[in-house]
């Protein structure tokens, strides 16, 4: 018996990785996080399988629910919303499963600042535009932030921020922002990154609370930082005819000459 952790994606059904689609497809227990994840992703479960929707849940409910799939012998697909790393709670929940010696495993999945970068048709990190990306929020109900993660930090660094859990938060978000980048610094907001009712708003530091639509809810990211209108930016060398590479050696003195065959 296993628990399965895996990464649903930020929404497109389609975006679910090949392995948590197997996992899925294999486990006789399906826990899942509410409207977080979308019904299409239950369909690769098991005709027989169980399937619990743990959105009305705490902790030790879902503990429970693994425990007894451990005492049956079934394996347990826990889906989360875009990637387990961030922001998923999945940290308590191991620590429960060690502490009762049910053993897991962990499927990564396309996390929402990427399914929205995609949405942008932009690269976060141009050269000598930005080569940081910045994944934070402000604080919530459900966890403080610590004392020097501010967004006023983040900001002096001048990387693209990625902002997440926090759209109810714009104004605080911009006035803390402003003195940093500017009042022009884009910012581009993207809504269900990924789902069929995704929206975008694209605006600058100044504007972007002022032309924010009301339907816009919790489940959007805001990105900040010069890199999401930059155009006139330096190539990088990578693909550059002079770069001198393990794959593309310049010369029989390169000191990569030979190395890829």
């Amino acid at each position: 018996m296993t628990v399965h952790f895996i990464g649903a994606g930020p929404g497109a059904a389609d975006l679910l990785t090949l392995r948590g689609r197997d996992l899925i497809a294999k486990s006789t227990v399906c826990l899942y996080a509410g409207s977080l994840v979308p019904t299409e992703i239950l369909a690769h479960c098991a005709s027989t399988a169980r399937i619990v929707n743990t959105a009305s849940m705490d902790l030790d409910a879902i503990i429970a629910e693994c425990q007894r799939a451990e005492d049956a012998g079934l394996d347990v697909a826990r889906l989360h919303s875009g990637d387990l790393s961030i922001w998923s709670a999945m940290g308590e929940q191991i620590r429960r499963l060690k502490a009762a010696n049910i053993p897991f495993t962990i499927t990564p999945g396309v996390p929402s600042f990427a399914a929205a970068a995609a949405a942008l048709e932009a690269e976060l990190t141009l050269p000598e535009i930005s080569q940081s990306v910045v994944l934070t929020r402000t604080s919530g109900r459900a966890s403080n932030m610590p004392p020097g993660e501010t967004l006023e930090n983040f900001a002096r660094s001048g990387a693209t921020l990625a902002i997440h859990l926090s759209i109810h938060q714009i104004t605080k978000v911009v006035t803390e922002l402003t003195p940093f980048y500017g009042e022009h610094c884009p910012v581009a907001i993207v809504y269900r990154a990924s789902w069929p009712d995704q929206e975008i708003t694209r605006s600058t530091l100044h504007r972007v609370a002022d032309t924010l639509s009301d339907d816009v809810k919790r489940t959007a990211l805001i990105l900040v930082g010069p890199a999401l209108a930059a155009e006139d930016f330096v190539e990088s060398s990578l693909y550059a005819k002079d770069y001198d590479r393990r794959f593309r050696p310049q010369s029989a003195e390169s000191p990569f000459y030979g190395s890829a065959d």
